[in-house]
C-alpha cells in the first residue's frame, strides 16, 4: 500500500514524499528510519492491480486452517532454536508455505519486518489468522528475550489444541455419514418405490396392517408437500441461523452444548481443557494473571464459560484469588477451583495448570471413545428398525396376498 507522508527532518525543514508499506504503522517507521517527525501520513487510494484482484480471489476461495498455523508455528519454533534471523524465518516461510492465503499473510508481514515493525505487531494486523492469545504470546516473547520459547510453547499448545478437536470432530464424521445415507435412501424409498407397491396393496382390496397404512400415508404426505418441506426447513435452518447470531440465540445454543447427555459432558471437558491449557501456556511464558485472563476469555467460544473467564478477570483486579473467583461457579468443577488454590498458595499455577490440563485431555479422549461406543449400537438399532419396519410393511401385505391364490 502507498503513503503519502509530510514530516519534518533535522534541520527542521518540511518534507513531503510517498512510501510503500503493508501498514500504516510500518509507514510511519520507514519514515522515522529516515530522520524524519511524522506530520501526517495517509495511504493513497489506489486501483487494484491484476495481482490485487488475484489476492482477492485467493483471500475467498483459500481460507487458513488450524493445521496450517499448527505446521507453520512448528517450523518457526524449530528455526528460531537453529537461530535464524526473525526477518529471515519468515522470508524462507513465506516461500514454503503451501497455502495461498497464509503465503500472501506471510509476505505482508515480511514487508512489515522489513519497515522496522515488531513480530507481534505484524502478525496482530492480521487477526483473523493469529489470534489475540498467538499475538500476545509472541508480545510475551519479545518483552522477556524469550521469542524461542514462546513459539515452541506456540507450537506445542497449537498441536496439542489440533490433535484433540480433531479427533472429536473425526468421531462424528462416520455417524453422520451413515445417518446421512440413511435418510436419503429412506426418503427416495418413500417417494419413488413405496407409491407404486402402495396401489398394488390398494387396488387388491386386502385391509391393510396399520404400520403398512402409517407409511403409505407418510409416503404420501412427503409426495404431496415435498416442496413445502423443503421451503419450511431452509426457512427454519435460516431462521435458527439468525436466531444463533444475536445474544440472547448465542446463549441459548451454548447452554445447550453444555447440557446434553452425552455431548454436553464432552463439550464441558473440551472448554476446561482449552482454559486450563492457555493458562498455563500463557502463565508458563511470564504473562501476568490478569493477561492470560483477558486473552483466555477471547479464545473461548462458549457464552457460558465466558462470562465464568470474565467475572473471574473482574474479581481477580479487585484483589480476589483466582480459586475463589471461579469456585462459586457450578459449571466449574471442584477439583479445578482447589487445585488452582494449591497452586497460588505454592506459587506453582502454571505447573498445576498444565497437569489440569493434561487431566482433562484425558478426560476428552475417554469421552470421546465412550461417545462412539454409544453411537455405534444406537445408530445399529435406529438403522434396523428403519429398515425392518419399512420391509414389513411391504412385504407383510405382499405374503398375504399371495397367500390367497
Amino acid at each position: 500500500m502507498l503513503f503519502k507522508y509530510i514530516a519534518i527532518d533535522k534541520g527542521n525543514v518540511q518534507r513531503e514524499g510517498t512510501v510503500e508499506a503493508a501498514s500504516i504503522d510500518a509507514a510511519i517507521s520507514a519514515v522515522q528510519k529516515r530522520g524524519y517527525t511524522v506530520t501526517s501520513i495517509d495511504p493513497i487510494d489506489e486501483k487494484g492491480s491484476i495481482t490485487d484482484l488475484l489476492n482477492f480471489d485467493f483471500a475467498i476461495f483459500h481460507s487458513v486452517s488450524n493445521k496450517d498455523i499448527v505446521i507453520l508455528s512448528r517450523q518457526i519454533s524449530t528455526l528460531f532454536q537453529a537461530h535464524v534471523s526473525p526477518l529471515r524465518i519468515f522470508r524462507l516461510l513465506s516461500a514454503e508455505v503451501g497455502n495461498a492465503q497464509l503465503q500472501i499473510v506471510m509476505n505482508k508481514i515480511v514487508d512489515d519486518l522489513q519497515a522496522g515493525s515488531s513480530i507481534s505487531r505484524a502478525l496482530a494486523a492480521h487477526p483473523k489468522v493469529f489470534s489475540s492469545f498467538y499475538v500476545n504470546m509472541v508480545r510475551a516473547g519479545e518483552e522477556s528475550g524469550s521469542l524461542e520459547k514462546s513459539f515452541a510453547y506456540l507450537a506445542d499448545y497449537l498441536d496439542r489444541s489440533y490433535e484433540i478437536v480433531a479427533k472429536a470432530r473425526n468421531a462424528l464424521v462416520y455417524p453422520a455419514f451413515v445417518v446421512t445415507i440413511f435418510f436419503g435412501v429412506m426418503g427416495l424409498m418413500l417417494t419413488l418405490v413405496i407409491p407404486k407397491i402402495a396401489k398394488i396393496l390398494t387396488d387388491s382390496g386386502q385391509e391393510l396392517p396399520i404400520y403398512t397404512k402409517i407409511v403409505i400415508g407418510l409416503s404420501e404426505f412427503l409426495i404431496g408437500y415435498l416442496p413445502f418441506i423443503f421451503i419450511g426447513v431452509a426457512a427454519t435452518g435460516v431462521g435458527m441461523w439468525r436466531f444463533a447470531r444475536t445474544d440472547v440465540g448465542r446463549r441459548t445454543i451454548d447452554e445447550l452444548k453444555i447440557s446434553l447427555p452425552v455431548f454436553g459432558n464432552l463439550q464441558r471437558k473440551l472448554l476446561l481443557t482449552r482454559i486450563c491449557d492457555n493458562l498455563s501456556t500463557m502463565l508458563s511464558s511470564g504473562v501476568s494473571m490478569v493477561q492470560a485472563l483477558e486473552v483466555t476469555a477471547d479464545v473461548v467460544d462458549n457464552t457460558v464459560f465466558k462470562e465464568i473467564v470474565q467475572s473471574a478477570l473482574f474479581e481477580v483486579k479487585g484483589g480476589r484469588s483466582f480459586a475463589d473467583s471461579i469456585a462459586e461457579y457450578p459449571e466449574i468443577p471442584t477439583v479445578l477451583s482447589q487445585m488452582a488454590r494449591v497452586g497460588e498458595e505454592t506459587g506453582s499455577l502454571s505447573e498445576i495448570m498444565t497437569t489440569l490440563a493434561n487431566f482433562y485431555r484425558r478426560e476428552v479422549n475417554q469421552a470421546v471413545d465412550t461417545m462412539i461406543g454409544l453411537i455405534e449400537p444406537a445408530m445399529i438399532v435406529m438403522l434396523g428398525l428403519g429398515v425392518g419396519v419399512l420391509l414389513a410393511s411391504v412385504l407383510m401385505p405382499i405374503y398375504n396376498l399371495t397367500g390367497n391364490f
